[in-house]
This record gives structure tokens, C-alpha cells and sequence, in this order.
């Protein structure tokens, strides 16, 4: 059975339409597998302002400080993903919430302290445990979170956390959901991208901000086996879809 992969956002978290559970379930009855990476970043910038914190991004990433980190992981684990879970639970899914403390789920390491603070990158996942739940036909719901080997809780980027559970997974599909259609060039979507023009498009800055960080994990999971990528607002339409067009590597990194 093959796998998908799906990221959604914090923002498309709200808009998990009766399409969305239709185009799930079909997949689940066509033999699929399906595990789901969640974002939160609306919600965690919408709580740092409640409470007088400064939101600063870097390069697409949070900066995260002691504080932010506390406040991303009471968001993420208290609110975002327990309304996810619900939400595909009453669709009538077998849903699991998870974190990187279940059965060392995802082992990361910081990027730059002195630039990013608690940020990390992913050094591990767990995919036999993922694979014993999907075998079950159970959906897990991931939070992106990591843990360090001496127990540092660690804030990665969805995309990053997708791309590295769809390469460890040797997932067949990712999905990247963002609250617009895909990547746009002079006012118009494209539908294909091939992996080989993934380094103008950064260079030449038609894609900057937020989807930076989407199209680099798009390029590392096709690297790393997944067969294509798709960067869109619903499941139910391809969007942009990325299509891996180099030998595939051994890791996602």
C-alpha cells in the first residue's frame, strides 16, 4: 500500500471541507495510506500578540526564544491539534494526535541558536511506529515539534517536518496545503514545476517568504524518493505539482 502525505496549515486547518474528508476516505478505500502534518503558525502569532510577544521571522522561520517556544507548543499540542483530530475523528476517521514525545517520534537537532534560538531541523522520524498505525488504518495527526537526544523541545517548520516524514515514509504523494492555489509566476499559477527549475525560481525570487520554505522541502523530498509533490489549497486539485526528474537520493536533508 502506498503512502500519502498531507501538510496543512494553520489557516487551512479552518477549512476542512466535506471535500477534503470525501477525497481522504477515497484514498483510504483505495488502499492508501495517510498520515497528516499540521501547522499552527496563524494561531501561535495570534497568541504572541495576546500576550505582548514579538513575532520575528527569519528566512520563512519563526524565531524562536524560550518564551515562543513555550507559547508554540501550548498552541500547537493544546489547541491546534486536538481541533484537527476532532475534525477528522466526526468525519469518521480513526484519528491519533502525536507529538514528538511519542515513542521518540521525531528526534531533531537545532539549526542556528544564536540566530533562529529553539529552532530545529529533523534528524529522525519514527516511521515504524507511523507504519504500525497506518497499517491499522488509523490517521495520524503530527505536530511539528522535535526533541533533541538530551530532551530539548525543539520548533521545525511543517514543511520540513512533511518532507522528512514523506521521505522516511517513501511516501508516493505530499501534499503541501497553503491558503492560495500554488506558486504564481507574472500573475499566473503554474501548474508544473520540474524539480530542475526549483533553484531559478528561489534565485530569480518568484518565490519568496512563507512558500520559501514549501518549495525547499518539496525539493528536498523528491530528492529523497517521494514521487511528486503538490503545493495547493485542496486535495481535491493538484495546484502546483513539483515532479522529481533527477535519480532519487538516499535521505531527505
Amino acid at each position: 500500500m502506498e503512502t500519502i502525505v498531507v501538510k496543512i496549515g494553520g489557516v487551512a486547518s479552518d477549512n476542512l471541507t466535506p471535500s477534503f474528508f470525501e477525497t481522504i476516505a477515497d484514498w483510504q478505500a483505495a488502499g492508501k495510506k495517510v498520515v497528516i502534518v499540521h501547522g499552527g503558525g496563524h494561531y501561535i502569532s495570534e497568541m504572541m500578540e495576546k500576550m505582548a510577544l514579538t513575532v520575528t521571522i527569519k528566512d520563512g522561520l519563526r524565531v524562536t526564544d524560550p518564551k515562543t517556544l513555550e507559547v508554540t507548543r501550548m498552541v500547537l499540542l493544546g489547541q491546534v491539534q486536538p481541533l484537527i483530530t476532532t475534525a477528522f475523528q466526526q468525519a469518521g476517521f480513526h484519528a491519533v494526535g502525536l507529538n514528538a514525545g511519542c515513542d521518540q517520534l521525531i528526534q531533531g537537532e537545532v539549526i542556528d541558536e544564536e540566530k533562529l534560538g529553539q529552532v530545529g531541523k529533523v534528524q529522525q522520524i519514527n516511521a515504524a511506529f507511523l507504519q504500525l498505525l497506518t497499517e491499522k488504518k488509523h490517521v495520524p495527526i503530527l505536530a511539528p515539534l522535535g526533541i533533541t537526544p538530551e530532551g530539548q523541545w525543539l520548533n521545525i517548520n511543517a514543511d520540513e517536518v512533511a518532507c522528512q516524514v514523506a521521505a522516511s515514509l517513501q511516501a508516493e504523494k505530499l501534499y503541501l496545503l497553503t491558503d492560495v492555489p500554488g506558486i504564481k509566476q507574472e500573475s499566473k499559477w503554474l501548474s508544473v514545476v520540474p524539480f530542475e527549475e526549483i533553484p531559478q525560481l528561489i534565485t530569480e525570487e518568484v518565490v519568496t517568504g512563507g512558500m520559501l520554505p514549501k518549495l525547499k522541502s518539496a525539493e528536498k523530498a523528491l530528492k529523497a524518493g517521494v514521487a511528486s509533490v503538490c503545493i495547493t489549497d485542496r486535495v481535491d486539485r493538484l495546484g502546483t505539482q513539483i515532479l522529481a526528474a533527477t535519480p532519487a537520493a538516499a535521505v531527505c536533508g
